[in-house]
């Protein structure tokens, strides 16, 4: 990660500042036999925690592939709000 501020790691202002800045797209792809597939970009940090969050509140299946987040099923009414809750700030999700 780049460094923005020159402060200690510690702090955490680094990860604060990478969170305010990430523009976060959603889009539906068609998978085979007509499934959707809700796509997620833009998300660059703790991946992990947050597909974890997102699959338990949506209820659904999904992977990290080629950097960015799979969800199965059409998620795009609920997913602005589960997105807010977890920390990103609503001006920042773009739903196509």
């Amino acid at each position: 990660m780049k460094k923005i501020t020159g402060l200690p790691e510690e702090l955490g202002i680094e990860e604060a500042l990478e969170k305010e800045e990430a523009k976060i797209r959603v889009y539906i792809e068609t998978r085979r036999f007509g499934k959707p597939i809700t796509i997620i970009e833009g998300i660059r940090e703790n991946v992990k925690e947050i597909l974890k969050e997102l699959r338990r509140t949506l209820a659904c299946g999904g992977t990290f592939k080629n950097n960015h987040i799979e969800l199965q099923g059409d998620h795009r009414k609920r997913i602005k709000e589960v997105l807010v809750a977890l920390g990103f700030k609503e001006e920042q999700i773009e739903i196509l």
